[in-house]
This record gives C-alpha cells, structure tokens and sequence, in this order.
C-alpha cells in the first residue's frame, strides 16, 4: 500500500495528501494511519511544506465528512428507521436508533469531537450526524478541530522519526489488514445481534 500512497503524494505534493485523506474518511479501509506519517516523512525531506500537508489533510478530512454527513440528511431518520425494521437490514435495530438518537441529543457534539481521532468512527460517525440533523456549522468546527489535530500527531509522527521512516513502514502492512479485519468483524455482529433479535418473536409466534 505505500508504494501507491507515496506515488500520489509525489505526484500532487500536499494536494495529494488532501485527497487521500478525503478518500480515507469516505472509505474507511484505507487508513491515515498510513497516509499522514507519509506525508511527514515527505515533508521532511523537502518535497512539500509541513504545514501545507496538514492544512490539505484537515481540508480533505472535512471535505469526505460533508459528504456522508450530507448522505446521512439526505437519507433521513424516518427512512432509516422505517428500514432498521426489517428482517434483512442488519446495520440496526430500531432499539439501537431510537438509544443512538437520544445519545447525539445529549453528547452530540462530544460524541462528533472525539471520534475523529478514532479509526472507523472517524468516518462513520458523519453519517449519524447528519440523520439526527446536527446543525452545519457545529458539525465543521468540531470535525475541523478533531481531524486537525489527529493530522498533526500523525503528520508529526513521520516528520520526526525521519530517516528512521523504516520503523512505521513495519507497520504498514499489519495496520491495513487490522483495519479490513475490525470492519468484517464489525460486519459478523451486526448479522449476529439482528439474527438474535429475532429468535424471540419468532419463539413467541410459534408458541401462540
């Protein structure tokens, strides 16, 4: 996966560390845990300024998550719930939507901030956002502010270790398969609760 990430940044300097991280917060498998400590190594090294890669990182970072935050409003609470009721939907349950919805009322804002520096609920936590329909402009600050500073450490990260560069690219490879894994295993519990969920209904129709 490197070769590809440094072939980009290469090619479009701090742009393209922007457009790998705005990549990254729509698809999740890839990670800027790779991305970002690239982009230091490279900034130390003079391809680009330090600080360009971190503005680009938090400009993409906000971009990709207007635009599932954008889905999420689109798409719509009663939509979602209406769907959460079916047999086959196994994302949730209309119990869970109804305990997630009182969550954003109370600790929306909390809940937006610290899951940017958190793999996958970087990216997931958007879609929510924009269902229960978080104001805009909060939504940005507070993306704006959490993704920045998770660009910063990780940024920091590759610019200081520096030639020792060797240290992370250890953990490319094992950091990628970690990610892909915690999605598919995100993927089996859901089947698992939504199966379990209706076992007892479907106990209960038999025994009447």
């Amino acid at each position: 996966m490197a070769d590809w990430v440094f072939s980009i940044v290469d090619r479009l300097g701090a742009a393209g560390v922007g457009l790998l991280i705005l990549l990254e917060n729509v698809i999740p498998p890839i990670p800027s845990e790779i991305i970002l400590p690239l982009a230091g190594f490279r900034a130390r090294a003079g391809a680009f300024d330090v600080v360009a890669a971190w503005g680009a990182a938090t400009v993409g970072s906000l971009l990709g998550a207007l635009i599932l935050y954008g889905f999420g409003a689109w798409f719509g609470y009663d939509r979602l719930y209406e769907l959460a009721g079916r047999r086959w939907f196994i994302l949730s349950s209309q119990k869970d939507l109804d305990r997630g919805h009182a969550l954003f009322d109370k600790h929306g804002g909390k809940v937006v901030l610290l899951a940017r520096c958190v793999p996958l609920l970087r990216s997931v936590v958007s879609i929510p956002a924009g269902i229960v329909g978080m104001p805009l402009w909060r939504f940005s600050a507070l993306t704006a502010v959490g993704s920045g500073i998770w660009n910063a450490v990780f940024i920091g990260l590759g610019w200081y270790l520096g030639e020792n560069f060797e240290v992370v690219e250890q953990w490319l490879g094992p950091v990628s398969y970690v990610v892909a894994g915690v999605v598919v295993l995100a993927a089996v519990v859901l089947i698992v609760r939504k199966l379990r969920a209706r076992r007892p209904a479907s106990t209960a129709r038999h025994r009447a």
